[in-house]
């Protein structure tokens, strides 16, 4: 099973992640966006970060879930290559590995501004994905 595909758009780009479960969806769709932000450089997994977030609905979880991300990979100069999702209900709990984002050795892909929730999808039966557009 392929993890995620490119979801082209006018403007944006987007990530359509597949999975066994919605939790592996969830990691796919993160793994897609560092992906796009480093032209699917290997990410070394140096550091670890652990996220606990809670939301009304699934479909809120993924756009928090990714723009937590997103705000840890600019404010903090990270990129993150491995994830390890659990999802209870509308909690979410993981662990993501990464490293500082190196110039010599990640190259630059697409800068993502922002988590959109146009075409945002959360499908919990099979086939399960995710859909999830960014702002460029």
């Amino acid at each position: 099973m392929k993890h995620y595909e490119l979801v082209e758009h006018t403007a944006d780009v987007g990530i359509k992640a597949f999975g066994k479960t919605v939790a592996e969806a969830f990691e796919h769709a993160a793994r897609g966006m560092f992906d796009i932000i480093t032209d699917e450089s290997p990410i070394d997994p140096v550091g670890q970060y652990d996220i606990e977030l809670e939301a009304p609905d699934r479909e809120q979880l993924l756009v928090d879930w990714l723009s937590k991300l997103l705000f840890l990979n600019d404010a903090q100069d990270l990129v993150f290559g491995k994830f390890q999702v659990t999802l209870t209900g509308n909690k979410l709990s993981a662990s993501v590995f990464g490293e500082k984002y190196d110039t010599k050795k990640h190259r630059m892909g697409v800068e993502i501004k922002a988590v959109t929730y146009h075409m945002l999808q959360v499908n919990q039966n099979e086939p399960i994905f995710v859909q999830v557009l960014f702002d460029i």
